[in-house]
């Protein structure tokens, strides 16, 4: 592919453009990437779009200014964004351990990026440029517009806003905000002057600045030395992040006051359409190619993102905070022209790998009274249970599906970004439920119970078990039914908020009933904004106020990761502890319910029968052994016709 189809990464490519100057400069924290599902990406070609000269520099040294410098001064501003994902979500596990992959990045590599992107990218335009329109945006920076508790740090730091030492941030998708940013921009009205534009945020002294109805939360000193105030300001900046009714919020930070603008309008169909069918390359640049590509590409490469938003609205899930819970989706017709473009390309072999988006299967609001009055704040729409003005139709995605899966060229169209099971329970019709299990499921459907005990999911804001087990009961049937060899790859948690050693006890009981065993396992992350991490750093429910749990030691949090692992040999000593402190001794025999066979000097229950077990014969040892492990719940081997793989652009975000 031409170098020229993407747009300038250096001087030489403005200049080969004829250009003497240029309006914007896009710094971002991935490679780039000419696809629709990197955000730096978006803004940058929407931009080009409104007529204006853009410019690209991705990834730049961080330690001196030169790379930005090599650019030239643009006439207009600098734009800049972490990335895809928080850079310190890039960088770090769980653990705090520093990661040795990076997918953004070209052939893996790991430090292309520096810790704290944002913040270091816009000292460096400072740098480079002076005194010049610098905005932020990006997930990171829209996570962190607010003070924050940072999970790395282990402390409330401020604004990223104040840190940064940018003009302006925008949060959310920020389309809308930035068209109207770079108008302003190009009329000549000073970034200083900029303070009305929905879903950005500004630093000021006057609290007269903001223009819409607003409403106060703790300042960033009160959060600082009160949990109570933080998990109260916490859920203010919840509530409020709604475009139909959602007011300013400002939050004092020493003599100056943040004010987060409410946020914007979701896109409407054709202005998703338009985005999304933006002259997009859809590949990395080439200069990556001599350094092993771009390997973020090949999660999406054929996949198709049909929607905006979510409105499952999982307390740990950052999208709630970021995208918002308003549903847009594009046309059937965009849809199309994009599945066209991929049956085109010289690498498709007839497997549309993903048609989704943050949750695949929603496709318009989840009630007639949300698009009027906005979103409900006292109530979730499907946890605990669905809420009876759920409007549960799947039938348009359904057409969809059906429409890709007709054109020429194409063999099968898989979902793998994800779907709510609450929501296909909700839908009475079953007729979705019945095609994702004989069209769009690859050998496995990966769903998010998180865990089975219904106290936890409440913490977590998902619905209760019993969702899960009937939906795994339908889903089972369809496939006895269709001559299906399919499996349920559900997602689990440990150690969130909420979740006690008694209750991953329970979580491991429930698993060996099911006689499956998860092979990863992921441990809560606090991430920046959400309910989950409010509750992590307070251990206050900021929806109640009232004491929650919190596992917090590695040492806890490690018992309760090895407990849903509970055969692997190398958990044995931890399990036994748990299992031990929470005396559950009764799960230490040779029961079918039991976890542990009895070592050597240990105790535990003899068995079913109460008698010690007798030393066996190596024919009676091979008559007893125990069962295999069934299939399905280890990776399955794709049918001649699939194609293994899944799509992480949305991971864990259900």
């Amino acid at each position: 592919m031409n170098s020229k189809d993407f747009l300038p990464v250096s001087r030489a490519d403005m200049e080969a453009r004829g250009w003497g100057s240029y309006d914007f400069l896009i710094v971002m924290g991935d490679a780039y990437v000419d696809h629709p599902t990197f955000g730096s990406t978006i803004i940058a070609r929407v931009l080009e779009a409104e007529g204006y000269r853009v410019a690209v520099c991705a990834q730049p040294r961080w330690d001196t200014p030169d790379d930005l410098l090599a650019y030239g001064k643009p006439r207009l501003g600098v734009m800049l964004s972490g990335g895809n994902i928080d850079s310190m979500v890039a960088h770090y596990t769980v653990a705090k351990r520093r990661r040795s992959e990076d997918a953004y990045s070209p052939g893996k590599r790991i430090g292309l990026r520096p810790d704290r992107a944002v913040i270091v990218y816009a000292n460096l335009a400072r740098r480079a440029f002076g005194d010049i329109p610098v905005i932020i945006g990006g997930l990171e920076a829209s996570l962190r517009r607010f003070a924050h508790y940072d999970y790395w740090e282990d402390k409330v730091r401020r604004s990223v806003l104040l840190d940064s030492g940018a003009d302006l941030l925008t949060y959310g998708m920020g389309e809308r905000a930035t068209r109207e940013i770079a108008a302003r921009l190009a009329s000549g009205t000073p970034v200083g002057e900029i303070k009305d534009v929905r879903g950005t945020a500004f630093l000021t002294r006057d609290p007269a600045d903001c223009v819409y109805p607003k409403v106060s939360c703790p300042s960033f000193e009160e959060v600082c030395a009160s949990k109570k105030d933080y998990a109260r300001a916490n859920m203010i900046q919840y509530q409020e992040h709604d475009p139909v009714v959602g007011k300013a919020i400002l939050q004092r930070h020493g003599d100056r006051i943040l004010v987060v603008n409410p946020p914007a309008m979701p896109l409407n169909t054709q202005e998703l359409d338009e985005v999304a069918e933006l002259p997009y390359t859809r590949e990395p640049h080439p200069m990556y190619d001599a350094l092993g590509g771009v390997p973020a590409i090949e999660e999406v490469r054929f996949s198709i993102a049909h929607n905006r938003g979510c409105f499952g609205a999982c307390n740990f899930c950052s999208l709630a905070f970021h995208q918002g819970r308003m549903i847009t989706s594009r046309s059937h017709e965009s849809v199309l022209r994009e599945a066209k473009l991929l049956i085109q390309h010289p690498g498709f072999k007839g497997y549309i790998h993903d048609v989704g988006g943050p949750t695949a299967n929603f496709r318009h609001p989840s009630c007639e009274k949300q698009k009027k009055a906005g979103l409900c704040k006292n109530r979730a729409c499907l946890a605990p249970e669905a809420c009876p003005n759920l409007d549960a139709d799947e039938s348009d995605y359904l057409e969809l599906l059906r429409e890709i899966r007709a054109l020429p060229g194409v063999k099968k169209v898989f979902i793998r970004s994800g779907i709510r099971f609450d929501y296909v329970q909700a839908d009475k019709s079953g007729a979705f439920l019945r095609e994702l299990v004989q069209h769009h499921v690859s050998g496995q459907l990966k769903v998010a119970p998180e865990h089975c005990v219904d106290k936890v999911l409440d913490y977590m804001g998902k619905p209760h078990n019993k969702v899960y087990e009937t939906f795994r009961q339908r889903y089972d049937s369809l496939n006895k039914k269709y001559g299906m060899e399919q499996y349920l790859v559900p997602y689990l948690m440990s150690s969130h908020p909420g979740c006690t050693l008694e209750d991953a006890v329970a979580l491991a009981c429930w698993l060996n009933r099911s006689g499956r065993q998860p092979e990863q396992v992921q441990d809560f992350y606090p991430t920046p904004g959400t309910l989950s991490t409010c509750m992590y750093y307070t251990g206050l429910d900021p929806r109640t106020m009232e004491p929650v749990f919190v596992p917090k030691t590695p040492h806890e949090k490690a018992m309760q990761r090895a407990l849903m692992q509970w055969k692997r040999p190398e958990k044995r000593a931890l399990v036994l502890e748990a299992l031990k402190l929470t005396h559950r001794e009764d799960l230490i025999g040779y029961g079918k319910e039991c976890l542990l066979r009895p070592g050597p000097g240990e105790g535990g229950p003899r068995g079913r029968s109460g008698k010690t077990p007798q030393k066996k014969t190596v024919t009676q040892a091979k008559r007893r052994e125990p069962p295999k492990k069934k299939a399905g719940w280890a990776k399955a081997k794709p049918k001649p016709n699939q194609r293994p793989g899944k799509n992480a652009k949305n991971k864990r975000s259900r």
